[in-house]
């Protein structure tokens, strides 16, 4: 191994994304008046009406979610075409009434990305723009986990050659692919943007296939031997309904 240098992943990147996960002050919300509450409901709903018009031209996606147990209530999930639009959402929703009741409890940024391990993927190829410009599903649940890979004595991901983790990497993909038609997946790239390497989303319709996907994947050479795991986050999509009735404004 002595004087080589393994070749980098080719990547291309696409949207970019926040994970911005928060804890609602419940007793003080519910000591906030009706008309409180109203006011800070309908600036809610005013932001979350200029997230779905920037869905509706293109121009990215959302989806908030309430979030089980109590790393976090709610999920504010965007995606958009640069840092600068998500700094400007994420500025909105922090000068909002509402954020007057919203503790921070968990946030990610990073940017969707296609990996390639030996040679250049064709950024005009048909089905690359779809996978780097995702939609959240309007419906179902998500699992969001970030992750690295290990880089430890002989389980070093980073010194491996290109044609060994394209054969991992192929065989991890079989995996994933049991589970087309009932697991959505989104990778998204964070390294030199946040505290992992990357992001990971899953979305479905049935929670109990997040736990079959991640736990198959686990027997996969690639997890075994190099994935490294953060916290996970599991939520069901809210609508505008759903959101009210959860805040108890509807």
């Amino acid at each position: 191994m002595e004087g080589y240098l393994p070749e980098p992943t080719h990547t291309l990147e696409g949207w970019h994304m926040l994970h911005d996960f928060r804890l609602l002050d419940f007793p003080r919300w519910r000591k906030a008046s009706p008309e409180e509450r109203r006011a800070a409901w309908e600036e809610l709903w005013g932001l979350l009406s200029a997230w779905r018009r920037a869905e509706e031209e293109g121009r990215g996606s959302f989806g908030v979610y309430q979030v089980i147990t109590q790393k976090a209530d709610l999920l504010f999930l965007n995606l958009r075409e640069s840092l600068d639009e998500l700094l400007e959402l994420e500025r909105a929703l922090n000068r909002s009434l509402f954020a007057e009741y919203l503790l921070p409890a968990y946030g990610f940024y990073s940017v969707v990305e296609l990996g390639s391990q030996e040679k250049p993927l064709d950024p005009e190829a048909p089905y690359v723009k779809p996978r780097l410009t995702p939609k959240v599903p309007k419906g179902g649940y998500v699992c969001f986990y970030p992750m690295n890979k290990r880089r430890q004595a002989e389980d070093n991901w980073y010194l491996l050659p290109a044609k060994e983790r394209a054969r991992l990497m192929k065989a991890h993909g079989e995996t994933g692919r049991k589970y087309q038609g009932k697991v959505l997946q989104v990778i998204s790239g964070a390294q030199g943007l946040d505290d992992w390497e990357w992001g990971v989303n899953l979305f479905s319709e049935d929670p109990v296939q997040f736990k079959k996907i991640v736990y198959e994947m686990r027997f996969d050479e690639v997890s075994a031997r190099y994935g490294e795991f953060g916290p996970f986050f599991v939520g069901r999509y809210l609508d505008d309904g759903g959101l009210a009735r959860f805040l108890g404004v509807s």
